[in-house]
């Protein structure tokens, strides 16, 4: 098959590179740009392990094409700190104990990230339904719930400093 070539901005950084059609976002990123924080989970889109950010929106990069992503801007899980400060996401999370093994993190990362951009104060129903897309088999949740909502505060409160 041949293969294309594709142009995107990841984390910030012009990435070039051709790949066959059929290559999955979650291989390109892993293989091709050795990111590998975005983790192969279930392969079909219903653990939430694999999910990025994609100009601007949570996908699924176990299901995403990469050449769907030409032109455009994918953000994955080491995007997320500037530098040694990490995000408020991370923060939240490393605070509030939000994690046991890790292996859903990256993917709860990346989707909180979008959720607190779409609703920058949300209720723990809200972040419950938000965040649902993605399982974790550890932690029960509440950790996660609670992670967010320090996050929601910090990322609040930054803002508020900032105006």
């Amino acid at each position: 098959m041949a293969k294309k070539l594709i142009t995107v901005n990841v984390n910030g950084r012009q990435q070039e590179k051709a790949v066959e059609p059929r290559t999955l976002l979650v291989h390109f990123l892993r293989e091709e740009l050795h990111l590998t924080g975005a983790h192969i989970g279930c392969e079909t889109s219903h653990c939430g392990a694999c999910t990025v950010d994609v100009d601007g929106e949570s996908v699924k990069s176990c299901t995403h094409l990469a050449v769907q992503c030409d032109g455009g801007s994918v953000m994955t899980v080491e995007g997320l700190a500037q530098g040694p400060v990490l995000h408020a996401v991370q923060e939240g999370f490393y605070k509030e104990h939000g994690l046991q093994c890790g292996f859903c993190t990256p993917g709860m990362l990346m989707r909180a990230y979008r959720f607190l951009q779409e609703n920058p104060n949300p209720s723990e129903a809200e972040i419950r339904a938000g965040m649902a897309g993605n399982l974790c088999r550890c932690t029960g949740y509440q950790n996660i719930v609670k992670a967010v909502q320090y996050a929601a505060a910090k990322l609040n409160a930054d803002q508020q400093v900032a105006a």
